[in-house]
């Protein structure tokens, strides 16, 4: 156990250090919400972007309107995106930042489990600090494994 942890015995415990099965149960559903290809697209996208509608969001990540307007509507009902009406178009963006970290964050980590030298590692030189074993590949049987 942690120091920091066994400090708390006795005190209400900080949302980092001790997780209740209720706190758990709902971040799981956060992570299950975005474990969707199309719906880490549409984050990062609106992350990066601010406001997009649906026609920009599907021809920048080459999915059909119909399917992204049902992606949004999903992340719409959990409070991830909000859209604002502009004439006959919807403009979403993120209700807040939170969504895009999560993404960033996933994103960075595929690729410490895919390269030796994760580029969010690398100096502006190109040199990053060893790794102490190379991981597998994407297509690999051990990638899809550990993310099982």
């Amino acid at each position: 156990m942690c120091e920091d942890v066994k400090a708390l015995v006795g005190r209400e415990p900080s949302v980092v250090h001790a997780v209740g099965e209720d706190r758990a149960v709902q971040a799981a559903a956060v992570f299950k919400l975005l474990a969707d290809p199309t719906r880490i697209r549409i984050v990062a996208l609106l992350s990066d972007c601010g406001e997009l509608t649906v026609g920009e969001l599907a021809g920048l990540i080459g999915r059909k309107p119909t399917i992204v307007s049902q992606h949004l509507s999903k992340l719409r009902l959990a409070k991830v995106v909000v859209g604002r009406q502009e004439g006959a178009r919807v403009h979403y963006r993120l209700l807040e930042e939170h969504p895009g970290e999560l993404v960033r964050q996933a994103l960075m980590q595929v690729e410490h489990m895919t390269q030796e030298h994760p580029a969010h590692h690398r100096t502006a030189s190109g040199a990053s600090a060893p790794r102490a074993a190379a991981a597998p590949a994407v297509g690999d049987p051990d990638f899809v494994e550990a993310l099982a």
